[in-house]
């Protein structure tokens, strides 16, 4: 079983669609990452279901 998965979403701050690489084995996890075209910070909320597929919610860091 892979436990690492490339995700796309759309940055909520330019609405650019980027994508991160997460970590499968943990079912709940936050943290703020820069995105990748405007280097604004995000915050992520990653929730990995019951058939491993990881979903990634995008918010501004002062939201």
């Amino acid at each position: 079983m892979n436990t690492q998965e490339e995700v796309e979403f759309y940055c909520p701050y330019c609405g650019e669609r980027i994508s991160v690489l997460v970590d499968c084995s943990e079912a709940e996890q936050q943290y703020v990452e820069d995105c990748q075209v405007c280097c604004s910070p995000m915050v992520l909320n990653i929730r990995v279901d019951e058939s491993g597929l990881a979903v990634v919610d995008a918010l501004q860091e002062n939201e």
